[in-house]
C-alpha cells in the first residue's frame, strides 16, 4: 500500500498567523506603508479588494472628446455674471476670466519641449486658441481659451499635474 502523504493541520486559532488571514494582514500592512487607500488583487484562485476606512471612492467624472470634437473647458461663469474667484486668486483684475482644466492629467505650455508656448503673460488671444495642453493617459488635449482678450497670469509651472477645475490662466477680457 501507499503511504499518504501528511499535511500539516491549520491551527484551531484565529489569530491570522496562518492562511488567508494572514495575508490579508499583509496586504493591508502594504496599503498602509504606501499610503494607499485601496487595494484590488486578483488571481486566478481569488480576489480581493480592500478599502480603508473613510476612503473616498466617489467616481469622476472625465470629459471625454466624441468624433474628433475639441475638447472645451467649462465656462466660469453665466454670461452676463462676473465671474466667481476663489480666495487665493486675490488681486484678480476687473473683468478677467479664470480658465480652468477641464480634465485632470498633465499641463504643458508648449507641444514640445524645444517648441515656445503657446502663449506667454501679456499676449493677446481669440476664442478658441490654443493656449495649453493637458495629457491624459498618453493623449495630448488641447485647451483652448474661453473668452478674446489678453493673458493675464499664467497659474500651472510646465509639466506640473492639475485637477479637474484648477485654475490654469486668468484672461483679461477684450
Amino acid at each position: 500500500m501507499a503511504k499518504k502523504k501528511s499535511v500539516p493541520k491549520k491551527p484551531s486559532s484565529t489569530n491570522g498567523s496562518y492562511g488567508p488571514l494572514k495575508d490579508l494582514k499583509e496586504l493591508y500592512a502594504f496599503m498602509q506603508d504606501n499610503s494607499l487607500q485601496s487595494l484590488e488583487l486578483n488571481r486566478k484562485d481569488f480576489h480581493v479588494r480592500l478599502v480603508r476606512k473613510g476612503a473616498a471612492t466617489t467616481p469622476v467624472a472625465v470629459p471625454v472628446a466624441i468624433g474628433g470634437a475639441p475638447l472645451a473647458a467649462a465656462p466660469a461663469a453665466a454670461p452676463g455674471a462676473p465671474a466667481a474667484a476663489p480666495a487665493a486668486d486675490v488681486g484678480l483684475p476687473a473683468n478677467t476670466i479664470i480658465v480652468k482644466s477641464p480634465m485632470m492629467g498633465v499641463f504643458y505650455r508648449a507641444s514640445s519641449p524645444s517648441s515656445p508656448p503657446f502663449v506667454k503673460e501679456g499676449d493677446t488671444v481669440k476664442t478658441g486658441d490654443v493656449i495649453g495642453l493637458i495629457e491624459a493617459m498618453k493623449v495630448f488635449n488641447d485647451v483652448k481659451a474661453e473668452i478674446s482678450g489678453k493673458v493675464v497670469k499664467t497659474l500651472i509651472e510646465n509639466g506640473k499635474p492639475v485637477k479637474v477645475g484648477q485654475p490654469i490662466f486668468w484672461i483679461e477680457k477684450a
